[in-house]
């Protein structure tokens, strides 16, 4: 039971609150057998006892630094007033996707400040000169995720991902509108229809959006299969395919611009004219065909019309710059003006916006090194949480771990890379460096010492037989003071010549260390004496043996489980990875069937990671691709795998709950319950600790020129 949204109005879905009633399918079998393949993901099961912390990392997100800018143009020829954009939002946190309400420079855009994406507006003209009053609009409270918002005639039209998905591998976006000023929210997307990237044309009269349908996702996020779809927005139900593409633009009422891939390789703009009178020729209309409309050469993104109908906005990358820029194209001419390469040429700029004037463009980049606002990358950051007694939190780094009381947290500050190994006060006021130049990735606390750390020296990313060794790291956590360096001793547990050693995790006496190796020429798991290694103490053996990858293992608080991801069911594709349990004597092996049942079409696509336990060892938390992706991912910087979420469930798999819904991509995470200790997230001084914020991250890497 729990607050949600059923009640039924006419052809749309207007939401309030109520009671549902989800079915729940008994835990008493350990294998899942005849499970629905339906499992429940959101916030609609029965209370849980999950509590505590979790920390986790958002590939690239902590770098953004994104303010919402504009600059002024001429509204005929489309070329640029002054070599000068002025910021419309205020500096804090993450601020994208913005559109203008009138020609005010007043906006809407898409804020993290509160902890999730949600929609905010500037009151006034004040924007130009930077004296910010930026206020939420409450829509929608309980959505994990808001985006692209754009208002008309006073409504306010948006993207939701709080209703629950149907089905596994299904993304929770959809289309809704409300008035500007509060009031009922009305669903515009059919019911397990996902919309994205909603655009309402000049005279209100139109939403076009890029459509998904009602489909399996088919882990497609490079280019994702969208459609243009037109609806009517005095009665949505009546929807006409355009074309293939996404991200439309409305010049007019009636011409519609969109991008999408060519077969060439590049995205391009493409125009369609639509039939003047559209809604008496639905629902089957003639549409002509789309004319492409930049050439090939460069990639052309995320169009954005004028109402003069004499030029587009448009994203760039072209091949002599590594950067995203803005740019004007004549409709008449064919030619371009390059705008923002004249006014940041260093710097990436994002999904460009026009007034209702065309006097205006807008975007969003990089803020600057010395604007007013945030200038430091936090190393935590509050996250909204879907359990209230579970608390989450962004670390600015990866492989999170805490120290046996909570008080610390040990990590790689980079993904990959020389990264070495920090430590960061739980509170977020200081950090100190244990290990440093050395290229080391995951991380584990021993739970019985407090100055013993393990970790994998070496690549992260390579073959069974390249050189990756797990480390034991100790110090004195007295010297966890003033000095930003710890000075600590390291011991090599596994020998050179055994290959790829990687993933520790330590048993909760602290006597031994569970660690993926590829020393028989495949990834399996073994265990190792925690304080001399294999060469001394209780030496080493092997825990499971195939020509699979049996990789990331996780040792439950209570001793009885050791959890792993492994493609064991499927060998030829090793990016099918699953959720297994085993003791750690070698017995009672089992898969944790989570997405659905033995044999079932969504038990075969899990892709699960970075599995670990809660702290009382009843639930998983782990990464999985079941909630697809939230928005088109093209129209963000690089993430390696957008449709990455964290999840937790129950050891025999009920229980599926979602707890991230973003754009990004969610990974390695640590949990602790801080019963002792306490731990108080409301009170963390978040927002003193970090490096500076310069803007650095990448174009996705799959956008090659």
């Amino acid at each position: 039971l729990g607050p949600h949204y059923v009640l039924s109005h006419g052809d749309s879905r207007v939401y309030k609150p109520a009671l549902r009633l989800r079915s729940v399918h008994c835990p008493q079998n350990p294998n899942n057998q005849g499970r629905s393949s339906l499992p429940i993901i959101g916030k609609n099961i029965p209370a849980m006892a999950a509590r505590g912390t979790v920390v986790f990392t958002s590939v690239g997100r902590p770098t953004y630094g994104f303010d919402v800018f504009c600059i002024g143009v001429s509204p005929e020829c489309g070329t640029v007033r002054e070599l000068v954009d002025y910021r419309l939002t205020d500096g804090i946190s993450v601020n994208y996707n913005g559109q203008f309400m009138d020609d005010h420079q007043t906006v809407v855009f898409v804020s993290e400040r509160g902890g999730a994406a949600e929609i905010f507006r500037t009151s006034s003209a004040d924007s130009l000169a930077e004296n910010f009053r930026v206020h939420r609009i409450t829509a929608l409270p309980e959505s994990p995720f808001l985006d692209r918002p754009t208002v008309k005639n006073g409504t306010l039209y948006f993207v939701s991902s709080h209703e629950d998905a149907d089905r596994p591998f299904k993304s929770c976006s959809a289309v809704y509108s409300m008035p500007i000023d509060g009031g009922k929210v009305t669903r515009l997307s059919p019911p397990g229809v996902v919309d994205y990237s909603p655009a309402i044309s000049q005279a209100g009269r139109w939403i076009a959006v890029a459509s998904y349908g009602s489909g399996e996702w088919k882990g497609d996020f490079h280019e994702i299969a969208t459609e243009i779809v037109v609806l009517q927005t005095e009665n949505p139900t009546d929807r006409v395919v355009i074309s293939g593409g996404g991200w439309p633009t409305w010049s007019g009422d009636s011409t519609l611009f969109f991008h999408r891939k060519c077969d060439d390789g590049w995205w391009s703009i493409f125009r369609v004219d639509l039939p003047e009178k559209l809604n008496e020729s639905m629902p089957s209309p003639m549409i002509p065909e789309p004319k492409r409309i930049t050439p090939p050469g460069f990639h052309a993104l995320t169009p954005a019309a004028s109402h003069s109908g004499k030029w587009i906005a448009i994203a760039t990358r072209r091949p002599e710059t590594k950067f995203r820029h803005v740019e004007m194209l004549n409709l008449e001419t064919g030619s371009f003006t390059r705008v923002t390469e004249s006014t940041s040429p260093g710097l990436h700029h994002y999904n460009p916006f026009v007034s209702p004037s065309s006097e205006f463009v807008g975007y969003h980049r990089f803020r600057g090194e010395s604007v007013s606002g945030d200038t430091i990358i936090p190393e935590l950051e509050r996250v909204r949480s879907p359990i209230p007694d579970l608390r989450m939190l962004r670390l600015t780094g990866a492989f999170a771990a805490f120290s046996p009381d909570g008080k610390y947290i040990a990590f790689n500050p980079e993904f990959e890379g020389v990264t070495g190994v920090r430590i960061l006060d739980s509170t977020g006021r200081r950090r100190w460096t244990v290990v440093k130049d050395r290229v080391a990735f995951s991380v584990a606390w021993s739970p019985k010492e407090k100055g013993v750390i393990y970790t994998s020296l070496g690549p992260i990313f390579d073959s069974a037989k390249a050189t990756v060794q797990i480390a034991r790291i100790s110090f004195n956590p007295m010297d966890l003071d003033n000095r930003e360096e710890v000075p600590a001793a390291v011991t090599i547990l596994t020998r050179v010549e055994t290959g790829n050693n990687a993933f520790p995790s330590c048993s909760p006496d602290g006597r031994f260390i569970v660690f993926r190796s590829g020393r028989s020429g495949n990834k399996n798991l073994y265990i190792v004496d925690a304080v001399e290694g294999e060469d001394g103490g209780q030496g080493i053996r092997q825990l499971t043996e195939g020509e699979w990858i049996d990789t990331m293992p996780s040792w439950s608080p209570d001793g009885n489980w050791i959890a792993f991801s492994s493609n064991r069911h499927n060998i030829q594709n090793p990016a099918a990875f699953s959720i297994y349990l085993i003791r750690p004597d070698g017995s009672d092996l089992r898969r944790v069937y989570v997405a659905g049942g033995p044999g079932s079409s969504e038990a075969d696509r899990e892709r699960i990671n970075h599995v670990c336990f809660s702290p009382d060892s009843k639930w998983l938390l782990f990464t999985a691709n079941m909630g697809a992706v939230s928005a088109e991912p093209v129209s963000f910087p690089n993430q390696f795998q957008p449709y990455g979420e964290i999840f937790l469930a129950r050891l025999d798999g009920t229980g599926l709950r979602r707890l991230t819904c973003n754009a990004y991509e969610n990974g390695t995470p640590a949990w602790h319950d801080h019963g002792d200790w306490g731990l108080d997230v409301e009170s963390l001084t978040l927002d003193k600790l970090g490096d500076k914020l310069t803007g650095k991250f990448d174009e996705p890497l799959w956008l090659t020129c």
